[in-house]
């Protein structure tokens, strides 16, 4: 039994959808599928999701939403009307989006989430309208009813454990079973999403709780590439690779899945398989436990923006217990997360997201670090990139590193920090933003361009 997931360009327009029906349908083993609310058509197109946001920040300074209202309910009608669906389906979807509006906005972040949810949890209805008016059995199916219990963490849910035997169940249903991503259900019966993009979390949720023996992610790609190919062009496919060397990618800024979707997949080991829509005879890319490691130390390279190091340094801070305790402490006190923190005897770098405070928190949180730490020196650097070169096979290669670093000097990128995990599967380097694209370029052909003599 396979689940499958398919995300919003695979569903922006009736056109798409036909293809997503024909994938499904070719297959008697695809029985769950999971979907996302309607994506980009084109280029300058509005997701739903950000449809619906701008919905409910509308309501929330008292703007009347009817406009970006509007906006919502053509995306799904246009889709209809391509589908010749009949009105009763759109005129469900206006419902459910008025009764969501006069919900209680007490607390905005929630009613963000309700809103944000309407997008998958409709588009799920709208399909399964689809598959049926084409003579197929399939049923939408509600979440809550299903047993997708989550944290209530607006914006950030997390399935809570007894979802997994409750969402067991679902093998015991007849048809196709269109569910929506992307959220669930608190104890108390609210809706909390996943973090953006979460429908791939969704998709890993339900083929680990129902021990699917593969889980397919279904994109606008042939595959997950080497390297970003907005700065590499025609880089190498990647067909398979681990668990952990995709969990590196997708934190790092491949974009093709979430970097949370794994977990519960390789938690009870089921392979996923990233494929392509537009193009699913092509074998995509598979994502596994274990792998041959023939294509030498590197599988990619991933790169992000945004990011800022809080560097601290305080003489003998190898020898002061709780140092490190102290200082996260600070970050917490604000409710800030950090990504890493590369260290020295003397001296300890924190990097975080840029996009978590503003100027006055961090001068705050300076402040703190010098008086309630002690510290000798406390200075920002803001503005930097994070490139994570990533391969298991760098556990059994020597000079990975020493090749890495030649690759980006002879490049003139100055290298900011360096970090390397426990599990040698990764290796970070952090360098200026103005300089994210030539590192990348650079390091590519260094492990991936063969050199000609």
């Amino acid at each position: 039994m396979k689940v499958v997931k398919f995300g919003g360009s695979s569903l922006a327009s009736g056109r798409q959808l036909e293809k997503v029906f024909q994938i499904v349908t070719a297959d008697r083993e695809r029985k769950v599928v999971v979907v996302s609310a309607p994506g980009k058509r084109y280029a300058e197109d509005t997701k739903v999701t950000d449809l619906l946001i701008e919905c409910a920040e509308s309501c929330l300074v008292n703007q009347d939403p009817k406009e970006k209202l509007a906006a919502v309910l053509e995306r799904y009608a246009v889709i209809a009307e391509e589908l010749n669906l009949p009105d009763g389906v759109i005129q469900e979807i206006h419902d459910d989006l008025l009764t969501r509006i006069a919900s209680n906005q007490d607390k905005p972040d929630r009613f963000l989430d309700l809103l944000k949810a309407s997008g998958e949890d409709n588009n799920a209805k709208l399909v399964a309208a689809y598959f049926q008016s084409r003579g197929v059995e399939a049923h939408y199916v509600n979440p809550r009813e299903a047993g997708l219990l989550v944290s209530d963490e607006p914006g950030n849910a997390q399935a809570l454990p007894e979802s997994y035997e409750r969402l067991n169940s679902l093998n015991d249903r007849s048809g196709i079973l269109i569910f929506p991503g992307f959220f669930g259900y608190s104890v108390n019966g609210e809706v909390f999403t996943f973090s953006r993009s979460g429908s791939d979390i969704t998709g890993s949720i339900l083929a680990n709780a129902l021990k699917a023996d593969l889980y397919e992610n279904f994109t606008d790609v042939d595959a997950v590439y080497s390297v970003n190919p907005s700065i590499v062009k025609k880089p190498k496919e990647i067909k398979e690779l681990t668990y952990r060397e995709m969990r590196e990618l997708s934190y790092a800024g491949f974009k093709v899945l979430h970097d949370e979707a794994l977990v519960p997949a390789f938690r009870a080991g089921i392979p996923v398989n990233i494929k392509n829509t537009n193009n699913p005879s092509a074998p995509g890319t598979l994502i596994v436990n274990n792998r041959d490691n023939t294509n030498g130390p590197v599988i990619g390279i991933a790169s992000d923006k945004g990011f800022c190091s809080i560097y601290v340094s305080k003489y003998l801070m190898n020898r002061e217990i709780g140092f490190g305790r102290k200082l996260l402490g600070v970050l917490e006190d604000y409710g800030l997360s950090y990504e890493h923190t590369p260290s020295g005897i003397d001296d300890v770098s924190v990097i975080l997201r840029e996009s978590q405070f503003d100027e006055k928190i961090m001068d705050e949180v300076i402040n703190r670090i010098k008086n309630e730490l002690h510290a000798d020196e406390v200075k920002v650097a803001h503005s930097l990139a994070l490139i994570m070169v990533v391969g298991e096979g760098m556990r059994q290669n020597v000079g990975t590193m020493a090749k890495a670093s030649k690759a980006l000097a002879k490049a003139k990128v100055n290298i900011e920090m360096i970090n390397q995990g426990s599990s040698e599967v990764s290796m970070m380097f952090g360098v200026k933003e103005v300089d994210e694209k030539r590192a990348v370029q650079a390091l590519y052909e260094e492990f991936f361009v063969p050199v000609t003599v």
